[in-house]
């Protein structure tokens, strides 16, 4: 079918008035402020999501059973009576069939359009009912068989809308009409991308894109124009995390730039440690530590696999400034992280002379002031603590450095509040949930990205296997066996308390049961986030010291706690969790240098929880996992902060389109400049996108 009309006398309106377009008035333009479009361009951006064909069908489609679309001439129709009315209108198609068409609803009104001679474009499925017929078709009036139209005859988008909507009058009929009105009257957008970048990759000019997603050709030329737009968001987006990462180089620090070289607490160090560090790990600081010579505020992500060694690099980082006399911060997510940091920075650097402060929530008032005067003072040199760093009292005298461990854990606004308390602060993002390459190149595109792959040496890898109810007694032998030869082992569960889930085994009857029918001669230990923190401390603390042989918990050991000598990891409806969270939990055993087990207990599950079971058995590379992640689950949830990937992005897909995400960032880091329209389409779509630790 002929597509919508491309006129001349365009006129740019990019924040037109929607009234100005014929068919909208007060009132529609009220219904679709709430659908969240208030100018022609959010209009034409609300892109369908999904297209029914309804191009005409040929001539052997004329049977029973078949979705049609046909053009036919009404020669009579008449109100049949029986258990229900209705009115049959009588048709013949262009081929000379003949064809009834059905309606029990709407009577009067379809008695008026169906009139002797008047000629449709139908659509539905054929029924056979003593001839063929079809029921409540969609249809179009044809003032002649070459007329356009946009509800039938054609690939036909179908748009997303609420109940709401469809009852006042505004559905995907509704939409249909709207554009067709704004496309078909010359309304028009001023051009984003240069001409040069379309042709190089053969996309299309913004207008011909739109033009085509919502009124196509075919199939082949909607496939273009959806790649048309989702290069241009693309490029746009990595434009916008250029210019974020160019104008945090364009800050001066307000301390002054560090000079280079390894502190001397940081080669004392090394010599006292108990192991080498891994190139990879000398790698990593000499990146850090060249960087902040720069008369400017950095940032680095820092990320690598579960016990890769990012705390010894954020250390000797940390070292560099405090022997400058510049303040470090080291904010973590829980307590039981907060304190695991706290335990290691002062094992490490109990020698040095470097003063370090752990701030907690839950602490005596007359403590927590005296901590919070010190850090004021510029008395604290390194300063760990959880949500309480961001509290208003909480200041720092030369706040040179943060640190955030398991950053996609944090909102920008807190990031934001600690960074504001230093003096441009350089910033490490580290996350020990590798971030596959498509969403550094967009998420994390204004940061400079620190990996570590290798692992220290003497670490063996982790056995993992899935196991059913029908090995649990087998299971409970082996962990017998290892406890008793002086091991300890993790057994890990979804909830705390069978309240929250009827359906799973959850850890406070878990525990009971363990203690009193499975092991009642070992030692076990239940840890929870609801414990009081002296509880969790004592826990954690006997445990790590073998007093506990078996620790009972739920995923508040996750992160950061690191026991050598737990050796079996047992999680309890491992179907329940996603791909990070297990590898994170398989990643507390395995930490020393015997041979470590991790063992997944699950029934039969979704499909989608087999595929994420299947994936941590096969492999413990994080990075691997990370893109089997992404594949299943998508950008949002990876991170940790949206459900639907990178706000302000309407159609691309960061899993989908991984090839358009790169050329899109080269292109990006090779553009010059751009129109100010583009700049303006940056400002409106990505300004409030939250970023990674800008």
């Amino acid at each position: 079918m002929p597509r919508a009309k491309k006129k001349t006398d365009t006129i740019e309106a990019p924040e037109s008035e929607l009234s100005s377009i014929k068919g909208i008035g007060p009132a529609r333009e009220e219904l679709l402020a709430l659908a969240g479009v208030r100018t022609i361009e959010d209009l034409l951006y609300r892109f369908p999501r999904r297209y029914l064909d309804r191009t005409l069908a040929t001539s052997t489609a004329f049977r029973a059973g078949v979705e049609t679309t046909l053009i036919v001439t009404v020669e009579n129709s008449y109100l049949a009576h029986g258990k229900r009315s209705r009115l049959v209108v009588h048709c013949k198609t262009l081929n000379g069939e003949s064809l009834s068409l059905v309606f029990f609803r709407g009577v009067g009104y379809f008695r008026r359009v169906f009139q002797k001679s008047v000629m449709l474009v139908v659509s539905g499925k054929l029924e056979s009912f003593g001839g063929m017929q079809i029921a409540h078709p969609d249809f179009e009036v044809l003032d002649s068989e070459d007329s356009e139209t946009i509800h039938t005859g054609r690939i036909v988008p179908v748009y997303p809308g609420t109940e709401d909507l469809k009852k006042r009058g505004l559905d995907s009929r509704g939409f249909r009409r709207i554009l067709h009105s704004v496309l078909d009257n010359g309304s028009t957008l001023p051009d984003l991308i240069p001409n040069d970048l379309l042709d190089k990759h053969g996309y299309l000019k913004r207008m011909d894109a739109l033009r085509e997603i919502h009124f196509p050709e075919s199939m082949d030329s909607l496939r273009v124009a959806r790649n048309s737009l989702k290069f241009e968001e693309l490029f746009l987006f990595s434009c916008h995390m250029k210019n974020k990462r160019s104008a945090r180089l364009q800050q001066k620090r307000e301390l002054w730039p560090l000079p280079y070289g390894k502190s001397e607490q940081w080669i004392q160090l090394k010599q006292r440690l108990p192991f080498t560090p891994t190139g990879e790990q000398n790698r990593a600081i000499e990146v850090i530590l060249a960087d902040a010579q720069a008369n400017h505020a950095t940032a680095f992500l820092l990320q690598g696999d579960v016990g890769s060694g990012k705390t010894l690099v954020a250390i000797a980082s940390m070292l560099h400034y405090v022997a400058n006399n510049v303040q470090c911060a080291l904010l973590v997510p829980t307590e039981v992280l907060a304190r695991q940091h706290f335990r290691t920075f002062m094992d490490l650097l109990a020698l040095s002379g470097v003063q370090i402060e752990l701030l907690l929530g839950a602490e005596p008032k007359k403590s927590k002031a005296g901590r919070i005067d010190r850090i004021q003072r510029g008395e604290a040199d390194i300063v760990i603590g959880t949500h309480s760093l961001l509290e208003p009292e909480v200041t720092f005298a030369a706040l040179g450095l943060v640190v955030v461990d398991e950053q996609h854990r944090f909102g920008v606004e807190q990031r934001e509040t600690l960074r504001k308390k230093g003096r441009n602060p350089d910033v490490v993002g580290m996350t020990a949930t590798p971030i596959p390459r498509t969403l550094c190149l967009t998420e994390f595109a204004d940061l400079k990205l620190v990996t570590l792959l290798e692992k220290p040496a003497g670490r063996l890898p982790i056995k993992t296997m899935r196991l059913g109810e029908d090995k649990r007694s087998g299971m409970y032998k082996s962990i017998r066996n290892h406890v008793t030869q002086g091991r300890q082992c993790y057994i890990v569960y979804p909830v705390i308390d069978e309240s929250e889930k009827s359906d799973l085994r959850a850890a406070t009857d878990g525990f009971q049961e363990l203690q009193t029918a499975i092991f009642p001669d070992l030692k076990l230990e239940l840890l929870h986030g609801r414990m009081k923190t002296d509880e969790k401390d004592r826990v954690m603390s006997e445990f790590r010291a073998g007093k506990i042989q078996i620790l009972v918990s739920t995923t508040v050991i996750e992160v950061g706690v690191d026991v050598p000598n737990a050796t079996i990891m047992v999680i309890e409806h491992a179907d329940r969790f996603g791909i990070s969270q297990l590898h994170q939990l398989r990643g507390r055993v395995g930490r020393g240098s015997e041979e470590s087990f991790c063992v997944l207990m699950a029934g039969p599950g979704t499909e989608e929880a087999e595929e994420r079971l299947s994936a941590v058995v096969a492999t413990e590379n994080g990075f691997d996992l990370a893109e089997t992640d992404l594949k299943i689950r998508g950008p949002g949830e990876i991170l940790g902060k949206r459900q639907h990937g990178v706000d302000g992005l309407r159609i691309a897909n960061l899993m989908e389109d991984r090839k358009l995400v790169e050329v899109a960032f080269e292109s990006a880091e090779q553009a010059t400049g751009l129109p100010e329209a583009a700049l303006e389409f940056i400002k409106k779509r990505f300004a409030t996108t939250e970023q990674s630790l800008s």
